[in-house]
């Protein structure tokens, strides 16, 4: 079983930036794939970024040159670094890992982009 853990949203103006971390506890860090998904009121959850365990990078094509997915396997931690945010990117972000065909989600971080 894995637990993840979520922090760094918050309340960021358009333009700003934001990271959020992502603590993992249980088995072997170093052997999970990690990534970040949204989910916005009333749409279903997508895609943000992913990161393998030999830290190759996927992206979502809208978040492409402004986000960056990092881990740190001395750490247990998976980071989102955020920039040039935009107000329709206000959801709920979502640490997930993953090792074969098992799935774990983390509760959530809020971030809401508004002047």
């Amino acid at each position: 079983q894995v637990q993840l853990v979520e922090s760094g949203g918050g309340l960021v103006q358009p333009g700003g930036s934001l990271r959020l971390s992502c603590v993992a506890s249980g088995g072997i860090f170093s052997f999970y794939n990690m990534g970040w998904y949204r989910q916005a009121p009333g749409q279903q959850r997508g895609l943000v970024a992913r990161i393998t365990p030999g830290s190759a990078t996927e992206y979502a094509d809208s978040v492409k040159g402004r986000f960056t997915i990092s881990r740190d396997n001395t750490k247990n931690t998976v980071y989102l670094q955020m920039n040039s945010l935009k107000s329709e990117e206000t959801a709920v972000y979502y640490c997930w890992c993953g090792l074969g065909s098992r799935s774990f989600w983390g509760l959530g971080t809020q971030v809401t982009v508004s002047s």
